[in-house]
């Protein structure tokens, strides 16, 4: 997935086992689509929980804000319970959603990456961010992503 890109067609169930309505969400919201590595670890819990106190942010810049990790449907509900996370949660256990994205692996091929996309309301990815360490780097990268999508479209 590189800047310019469509978003793929995906279909996938929340950490609820509800549909997440791609269908609807392509064409009327921003999406936010971050991959981390695993639940309960320090870095990626420390990631999922900004972008918790950051959602009111997203929704302001009408966007849906979506996890993305290999770990079950179950460990995305215990996650999602413990923290209180307002968004959803993709159990990608096969790993096709983060081959699909072209998402790295790490540390020799041993951890998956941590990045975030980008779409605009067209589902043009319009920013990415590949960080394993600065984990508060993608809300913020995301959020200047969606301001200058704002605002280009206000000069329009």
């Amino acid at each position: 997935m590189k800047i310019g890109e469509p978003c793929p067609k995906i279909d996938f169930n929340n950490q609820y086992g509800k549909p997440i309505p791609f269908g609807d969400m392509i064409g009327s919201k921003n999406i936010v689509f971050f991959f981390y590595p695993k639940n309960f670890t320090p870095g990626c819990t420390k990631e999922a929980c900004v972008f918790r106190d950051s959602y009111a942010e997203f929704q302001h810049h009408d966007c849906e804000v979506i996890g993305v990790s290999s770990d079950s449907e179950k460990s995305h509900l215990s996650f999602s319970n413990a923290f209180n996370l307002n968004y959803h949660l993709i159990a990608d256990r096969n790993e096709s959603l983060r081959a699909l994205f072209n998402v790295p692996k790490n540390l020799f091929g041993l951890i998956p990456g941590r990045v975030t996309f980008i779409f605009d309301k067209k589902g043009i990815c319009i920013g990415l961010f590949n960080s394993m360490i600065n984990s508060q780097g993608h809300i913020r990268y995301a959020i200047k992503c969606l301001k200058k999508a704002n605002k280009s479209k206000e000069y329009k």
